[in-house]
């Protein structure tokens, strides 16, 4: 139990550490803008890289099965899946599939990046994650090391976010804001009033590189 958590916690930490201003800004000083279209391509290979662990001490470590779900539930829960998995790519199709991986700023005149707000992004702000989670917690066959994973990664989806969108914010500002605000996070339709815009959260741009 403690090397999944330790495994997921690892893969949260350098993902978001290393999507942070901070750390691009560090890098560009470092390496100069000419590396900064690599940056993108970069960090998605060592989100990868750092993400294997999980599935293999999945395999690796002993665990016990919590619920098979019975027919036709089972059943029903593996089409909702491949629902939710047709529902990520076309969310990534919404985004830019070439530009999500990292290939599009490779261009040097591929243009600077608009915020995103039509198809799935325009139902909630966060897709990826919506159908993501839908995804998993529709699996047919849990076991214990399987929730720990679960629970681990719903947890950082949800911290994750939070500096997502500082992130967000200082790059497209009140463009932004105003988005958040009339957006549900995760849900369709659910929204809190912690999503109207306040002028403290809305932060200068720092940077326009498009990693």
């Amino acid at each position: 139990m403690f090397w999944i958590i330790f495994a997921v916690a690892f893969w949260g930490f350098f993902h978001s550490f290393n999507s942070s201003y901070a750390v691009k800004e560090f890098v560009r000083r470092a390496l100069g803008d000419g590396f900064m279209k690599f940056y993108r391509l970069a960090f998605n290979v060592f989100a990868v890289l750092t993400f294997l662990p999980i599935p293999l001490l999945l395999v690796a470590l002993p665990s016990r099965l919590l619920y098979r779900a019975p027919f036709p539930f089972g059943q029903m829960m593996i089409a909702g899946q491949v629902f939710f998995a047709a529902c990520l790519f076309t969310a990534f199709y919404h985004y830019g599939i070439l530009y999500f991986i990292g290939v599009r700023q490779l261009d040097e005149h591929s243009g600077e990046r608009n915020l995103v707000v039509s198809g799935s992004y325009a139902v909630v702000r966060h897709p990826f994650y919506t159908y993501f989670l839908f995804f998993l917690w529709l699996t047919p066959l849990m076991t214990v090391n399987l929730l720990i994973v679960y629970l681990s990664l719903t947890i950082y989806i949800h911290v994750g976010i939070y500096f997502e969108e500082r992130k967000l914010l200082c790059e497209f500002g009140e463009q932004y804001a105003k988005y958040r605000a009339n957006t549900p996070m995760l849900i369709p339709g659910l929204k809190f009033g912690g999503n109207k815009p306040r002028s403290s959260l809305v932060l200068e741009p720092q940077s326009t590189d498009k990693a």
